[in-house]
């Protein structure tokens, strides 16, 4: 039997009980289990106390999940946010210098939802906060009494780039569950899918070594049955092996 990748995936902290927490949503976990066949591995959001070099050493491999979380504005120069807005100040410190790393390392990585928002300001793109208060733009929050209806697929995509390959599709249809997305795409970023608004879908750094892509939606809900999301998986979990995409 091959030799299972370890894939590391920065938690979250959320409060449980009065407690501090570090967590991410089992979904995440369950795909890169059974349709990456790798190993995840939690990655505490604690910042400048991370080593992170000592991590990114043992691991093959980095996903970026997403989270009901926001970035801080001031990550990026945007507008300070009215109060209220579910914030994790930790996971932004651990998160943009480890997908940094990764990057710089040629490591596998997958970023997805506030993953793919987290690679575009690492590397310098801004964001807007509330993409369903500009002109022309859909909601894309995601709406249902519950979380299959929110999480349905709403839009097709056109897919290019490695994105393409890796689906072998030129249209995707994917859901759509976030309040914040691409503003400025980072220098150094190559947009591969948008959606028919205009929202910025996926992007992957210019001349990635291997499977470095960032999508906007939500391909862990699907990845069992949407042929998209399972090839999206199966070829991160091979690039972890050390098979290029």
């Amino acid at each position: 039997m091959p030799r299972r990748p370890w894939v590391g995936v920065p938690a979250c902290c959320r409060e449980l009980a009065g407690h501090s927490q570090h967590a991410t949503p089992s979904r995440y976990m369950a795909a890169l289990a059974e349709g990456a066949a790798v190993r995840p591995v939690l990655i505490p959001p604690l910042g400048e106390a991370l080593d992170a070099e000592g991590y990114l050493d043992r691991l093959d491999g980095l996903l970026i999940p997403g989270s009901p979380s926001n970035l801080r504005p001031d990550l990026y120069g945007g507008p300070a946010a009215p109060g209220g807005e579910l914030e994790d100040p930790a996971r932004d410190a651990t998160t943009l210098p480890l997908i940094r790393a990764a990057l710089e390392r040629g490591l596998p990585v997958f970023a997805i939802c506030r993953g793919l928002q987290e690679m575009n300001v690492a590397l310098g793109g801004t964001l807007h906060s509330r993409l369903h208060l500009l002109p022309g733009r859909e909601d894309h929050r995601g709406h249902g009494e519950t979380l299959a209806e929110r999480y349905r697929p709403r839009h097709d995509i056109t897919a290019e780039g490695l994105l393409r390959a890796v689906t072998e599709k030129k249209e995707i249809r994917v859901n759509s569950v976030h309040m914040q997305g691409i503003d400025r795409v980072a220098e150094g970023l190559v947009v591969e899918a948008v959606a028919p608004d205009g929202t910025v879908e996926a992007v992957r750094p210019a001349g990635a070594r291997g499977f470095q892509l960032a999508v906007q939606w939500h391909p862990e809900w699907r990845f069992g049955e949407d042929p998209a999301s399972t090839a999206l998986f199966r070829a991160f979990g091979a690039a972890c092996q050390g098979v290029a995409p």
